[in-house]
C-alpha cells in the first residue's frame, strides 16, 4: 500500500489515517482525491421543531422552539446511545435528504411565526461534519436568528474556533469524570475538558452527564467533575440525566432515581444552576 496516498484527518483526537476512498472512524468523513472531506454535508437524517429544552438547554431562550437538524456519523462509540440508527450509520446505511446551507436557514427564518429561534445541530455528532454546521450557522446568523451545537465534544481546537462566531449556545456531553470511562466510550477526557475550556469563553454553554449504573456514578467522581466545572465558572448549568437501557447496554436497570439526586446535590455544592432529567 502507498503511504503517499494516505491523509489524516484533523477533526477529533482520532486523526484517521485514511487510504484513498477509506472512511474515517466516524463514517461521516473519508479522503477523496487525497484530502479528508465530509461526506453528510447537508445530508440531513432528521429534521424537526423542538423545545429548546430538548437540547437541554434551561437557561437560553427558555420556552422558545428551535428547528433541529441531524445527519449521520459519531466519533464515538457509546454503547448507549439513543440515536444510534443514525450515529452509527454511514452515508450507505440510511435514507436522508440532501440540504443547502440557504435552503435550511430560509426553513428557519420561514417558522419564525411558530417561536423557532434559530437552527440546533444535533442528533448525530455535529461535528463530524462541522463545514455544514458552520456555512449553515453564517447564513442564520446573517438572517438574525441564532445556532445551537448539541455536541459530545470530541473535536480538536481549530474546528472550535472556526465555529465560535458563530455559535450562540451549546451543550456539551460531558460522559463522565475518567480517563478510563471515556477510553472505553472510544474517547478523550482530555480532549473534551479542552474544548469545553475553550467555549465556555465565547458561548453560553451547558454540560450534561449521563449517569450509568457502574460506570460513572461513583460520588468522588460527580465530586471532581462538578468542582473543574466550577473552576471555570459556578453559573455553568449541569444535566444530570437518568440512564435507560439502550442499544448494546441493555445488560442492567435503569439509574436510580436516588442515585441522580444524590449525584444533584454533590454537585450543587460547587454549582449554581444543577438540573435533573429523565426522572
Amino acid at each position: 500500500m502507498n503511504d503517499e496516498k494516505k491523509s489524516v484527518c484533523p477533526v477529533c483526537m482520532h486523526h484517521c489515517v485514511l487510504s484513498e476512498g477509506q472512511y474515517g472512524r466516524c463514517r461521516a468523513r473519508k479522503n477523496k482525491n487525497g484530502k479528508v472531506v465530509s461526506v453528510n454535508y447537508g445530508k440531513l437524517t432528521s429534521l424537526m421543531l423542538d423545545p429548546v429544552e430538548k437540547k437541554p438547554l434551561r437557561r437560553f431562550y427558555p420556552g422558545s422552539m428551535v428547528l433541529s437538524a441531524g445527519s449521520f456519523g459519531c466519533n464515538l462509540s457509546c454503547p448507549f446511545c439513543q440515536n444510534y440508527q443514525i450515529s452509527m450509520a454511514g452515508e450507505k446505511d440510511i435514507s436522508y435528504r440532501e440540504f443547502s446551507p440557504e435552503e435550511l436557514a430560509d426553513l428557519a427564518d420561514r417558522y419564525r411565526e411558530y417561536g423557532n429561534i434559530g437552527v440546533a445541530f444535533t442528533y448525530n455528532e455535529p461535528l463530524v461534519g462541522y463545514e455544514f454546521v458552520r456555512d449553515t450557522a453564517r447564513l442564520v446568523h446573517e438572517a438574525g436568528l441564532k445556532n445551537i451545537l448539541v455536541t459530545n465534544g470530541s473535536a480538536e481546537l481549530p474546528v472550535l474556533e472556526e465555529l465560535l462566531p458563530f455559535i450562540d449556545a451549546m451543550n456539551v456531553d460531558l460522559k463522565g469524570f475518567t480517563e478510563e470511562y471515556y477510553k472505553k466510550l472510544g474517547g478523550s477526557l482530555g480532549e473534551v475538558m479542552g474544548f469545553i475550556e475553550r467555549a465556555v469563553k465565547d458561548c453560553h454553554v451547558e454540560l450534561t452527564t449521563l449517569i450509568v449504573p457502574g460506570e460513572n456514578d461513583r460520588e468522588e467522581e460527580m465530586e471532581k467533575e462538578a468542582r473543574w466545572i466550577a473552576s471555570l465558572a459556578p453559573e455553568i448549568p449541569l444535566h444530570v440525566s437518568r440512564f435507560f437501557p439502550r442499544h448494546q447496554m441493555t445488560d442492567r436497570e435503569a439509574t436510580e432515581t436516588e442515585t441522580v439526586y444524590r449525584l444533584k446535590r454533590i454537585a450543587e455544592k460547587y454549582l449554581k444552576y444543577v438540573y435533573t432529567g429523565n426522572c
